[in-house]
C-alpha cells in the first residue's frame, strides 16, 4: 500500500524524477484536481503536494468550503 504512481512512501524525489512529478501534478491540479486528492493518490502528504505546486509556479486556488463568518456579519 505504501507504493502508488510509482513513488515509495516517504522517498526523497530530486532531480528529473522531481521535475516530472512537478509537471504531472501541476497538470493534475491545474484540470481541476484537488491537493488532497492529489496527496491520496500518490501516497504523499498534503505539505509534499503543495510544496512541489509552489515550487512549480502553480497558480493556487483559494480556499474552498464554507465560509466561517457568522450569518448575522456576512449579512451587513
Amino acid at each position: 500500500m505504501g507504493e502508488r504512481a510509482g513513488l515509495p512512501k516517504g522517498a526523497r524525489v530530486t532531480g528529473k524524477s522531481r521535475d516530472k512529478l512537478q509537471s504531472q501534478l501541476k497538470k493534475q491540479y491545474e484540470a481541476g484536481a484537488s491537493i488532497r486528492s492529489l496527496a491520496q493518490s500518490t501516497g504523499r502528504s498534503y505539505g509534499f503536494i503543495h510544496n512541489v505546486l509552489v515550487e512549480s509556479h502553480t497558480q493556487l486556488r483559494s480556499r474552498g468550503g464554507a465560509n466561517r463568518r457568522r450569518a448575522s456579519a456576512a449579512a451587513g
